[in-house]
């Protein structure tokens, strides 16, 4: 503990060889080129890339699961902010007290249309004149009674009369079919 000294020696010490080293001046060049030189190698410039590239890519995929998190996120403060104001316009409470039965939300409203749709799609198929064969029979015969007496129209009544007939018993059905 006491043997050495505890301040630092400020005076620079200078060893001298003896023997005296030589390098060729190969050696010397060579060396001094390369600590000029700002070029790497194609090895180490390979490994560097490759590192750059892992690096940008992992940075990538952090950005991408923060973006996908963050739109979760916007996401659902959106379906939120639609349910809130779903249940202001039904009239509810708040959103964690949601009546059942008041409350028109989406998905409802989307089976209500389908509801209508189908019953349109109903109405269509009602209206087809394959249901009403006596009619379409009737008013192909008056074309062709057209056809055949385009000089004299008048000659076709008992085919209009009878399409005129069938047109108000198909009306008839078709009222009845409503109710």
């Amino acid at each position: 503990m006491g043997a050495g000294q505890s301040k630092a020696d400020t005076e620079e010490k200078v060893f001298y060889n003896e023997t005296p080293i030589q390098f060729s001046q190969d050696v010397v060049n060579h060396l001094s080129d390369r600590s000029m030189s700002t070029d790497t190698s194609p090895e180490r410039q390979s490994t560097l890339d490759a590192h750059v590239r892992a690096r940008i890519q992992a940075e990538l995929e952090h950005l991408r699961a923060e973006e996908e998190s963050v739109q979760k996120e916007i996401e659902f403060a959106l379906e939120r902010e639609n349910i809130d104001r779903e249940i202001s316009l039904a009239g509810g409470e708040s959103s964690d007290e949601v009546a059942q039965g008041d409350v028109k939300n989406s998905m409802t409203l989307m089976g209500d249309l389908e509801e209508i749709r189908s019953k349109v799609d109903r109405f269509q198929a009602r209206r087809q004149l394959s249901d009403y064969p006596a009619v379409k029979e009737s008013g192909e015969a008056v074309v062709f009674c057209y056809k055949q007496n385009p000089t004299t129209p008048l000659d076709c009544w008992r085919e209009v009369s009878e399409f005129n007939a069938s047109v108000a018993q198909a009306e008839s059905q078709h009222i009845a079919s409503l109710r």
